[in-house]
């Protein structure tokens, strides 16, 4: 059935979920277990997103397929234009209609990096377009809907001309509206008012993300700037050290803000679930919404260091089991580099010789400058602990792009490293994670291979994989009062080769900000070309060796 239809013979609240393509295979299979454990929850559809320029276009098809068939949910296939020419277009809405999916959530995505050098593929430009050329080609077979944003888009300083593009929009063959997570309901309703006022007459859906953690708190918030009231601002500020209590105000806040929303006449929200599930499921329970209510929810059990069951208690972006559906969340919001290519010129500057980068690393850690390619917020405070040394060994060619300091029963109140409940102490190795040119590389890999307190991984840009580690490798860990240990940051061979691709990928992004022939764009090409992408962990966490490795 198409989603428009659904949506208008709804006459009591409803809710939606939304989950991403997961990186890794298993974490695929052990998402499958997830939603079907959700579906009994009773969402009215569930939405699942497409990766930039096609890139999760297979496995997005085959979830949106299990969802629709499998476990018979309504089903919405996210769908962008960015760097997608017709024929991938037209592959991915056949293998659309294969699946027996009907829904079609058309999105411009993220732009290209280096747009000053792009040309839009085949003409598709906006998300308007991308409607249009579904219509064109498949009429009224699919039913079609679109991105809104209350508080107008992040690259559109024009907010009203941004609110007229959206109505031509929704306009130009729109069936329905989803829009950009909000975190207050009385900044939703006046612009659905506004929308109404302006001829808008479609279905729109509010979005609505439960806070998981602090920093993909504070990371998406940077990215997408949406509003944040000064309540929850403060409510999140004097908890932001005990990741449970974190956990604790999101379940509250989103809540709250749904109970709002229904009382202002808005009858269904779509929750962004980043495939976690404890947290939404404890939120439609408190506010009534949950068909089938659960004591406990049974986590397949897997093999290895870390339980399933506390996947969803302490969620680390990549650096969390690699089996984890919710693994990777931290690309899940679409490219790395948010800078256009003048912007980043002024931040990065034209890069021409090794000199050039490890100073860009080092003005990083003086927090003179706020990002890197592969960053888009400043150095973390518990890095800064050891800026010294990440100042000595970035200006020899070793460019960091993550570290801990060791930490020995620290507790889980402090405000810089604590984590969890309170009453805990929490523990952790030192490691370094960094890329390293090849003329430094090989002495660098004798003193890791020569060093037995040293776990290390490494690879390269044309695939070559080096490790001494036979398994995963706590690099942090907790013990609280009443509960096991927790074990929320992992590093394997999985989930480091994972992350290898997209850390070369920004090497990529880096350089097409610059024109194709420019001594720019050719230095970082080799250069990427030629360095390795190490993590190196001191397994010693009492003493302090991993520094000696860097000479």
């Amino acid at each position: 059935m198409k989603l428009s239809e659904r949506l208008a013979q709804q006459n009591k609240p409803f809710f939606s979920f939304e989950y991403f393509p997961p990186k890794t295979e298993q974490g695929l299979v052990n998402l499958y277990d997830r939603i079907e454990r959700m579906s009994k929850l009773g969402p009215l559809f569930v939405a699942v997103t497409w990766g930039a320029g096609g890139g999760t276009a297979l496995r997005t098809l085959e979830l949106c397929g299990a969802c629709q068939s499998v476990f018979g949910i309504e089903t919405v296939m996210h769908l962008t234009c960015t760097n997608m020419d017709s024929k991938m277009l037209d592959a991915a809405l056949e293998g659309a209609k294969t699946a027996g999916v009907r829904n079609i959530l058309a999105l411009r995505g993220d732009p290209p990096r280096g747009e000053e050098y792009w040309t839009a593929c085949d003409g598709l430009t906006h998300a308007a377009d991308l409607v249009q050329y579904i219509r064109a080609r498949y009429g009224d077979y699919f039913c079609i809907g679109v991105a809104g944003y209350p508080e107008g888009h992040i690259e559109n300083t024009d907010k009203e001309e941004d609110f007229r593009r959206f109505v031509e929009k929704v306009h130009s063959g729109a069936d329905f509206v989803v829009s950009q997570i909000v975190y207050d309901a009385r900044t939703f309703v006046e612009w659905e008012r506004k929308c109404r006022a302006a001829g808008v007459a479609v279905p729109i859906v509010p979005g609505v993300l439960p806070i998981q953690s602090y920093q993909s708190f504070r990371r998406l918030v940077h990215l997408t700037k949406v509003n944040v009231p000064e309540e929850l601002r403060s409510r999140l500020e004097l908890v932001k050290a005990n990741d449970q209590a974190v956990k604790d105000l999101g379940v509250r806040h989103a809540s709250e803000l749904i109970e709002d929303l229904n009382t202002l006449g808005v009858k269904g929200v779509h929750l962004t679930t980043l495939n976690l599930e404890h947290t939404v499921q404890r939120v439609l329970e408190h506010v009534g919404l949950a068909r089938e209510k659960e004591e406990r929810v049974v986590q397949p059990q897997l093999a290895g260091p870390v339980r399933a069951d506390v996947w969803d208690d302490f969620p680390n972006g990549r650096w969390g089991d690699a089996r984890s559906p919710a693994f990777g969340t931290v690309s899940a919001w679409g490219a790395m580099l948010k800078f256009d290519t003048r912007e980043a010129s002024r931040v990065w500057g034209r890069p021409r010789e090794l000199a050039d980068i490890s100073s860009l690393f080092v003005r990083y850690v003086a927090n003179e400058i706020p990002s890197l390619p592969w960053s888009d917020e400043p150095l973390l405070p518990e890095s800064q602990e050891i800026s010294a040394e990440l100042t000595r060994i970035n200006q020899l060619h070793y460019w960091t792009l993550a570290s801990q300091p060791a930490l020995d029963a620290v507790p889980s109140t402090d405000p810089t490293h604590g984590w969890g409940p309170r009453g805990g102490y929490v523990y952790q190795k030192a490691f370094v994670e960094c890329f390293v040119p090849a003329a430094v590389f090989p002495g660098f890999l004798s003193r890791l291979q020569s060093s037995p307190q040293i776990t290390y991984y490494a690879a390269n840009q044309r695939g070559d994989f080096l490790t001494n580690s036979s398994g995963a490798t706590a690099l942090t860990w907790g013990v609280f009062p009443g509960r096991s240990v927790v074990q929320p940051t992992l590093i394997d061979k999985m989930n480091f080769l994972a992350w290898r691709a997209e850390a070369f990928a920004a090497w990529r992004e880096w350089a097409e900000m610059f024109s194709p022939e420019s001594p720019e764009y050719l230095f970082l090409c080799e250069t990427a070309a030629e360095c390795w992408l190490v993590n190196v962990v001191d397994n010693e966490f009492k003493k302090h060796g991993i520094w000696e490795m860097f000479q």
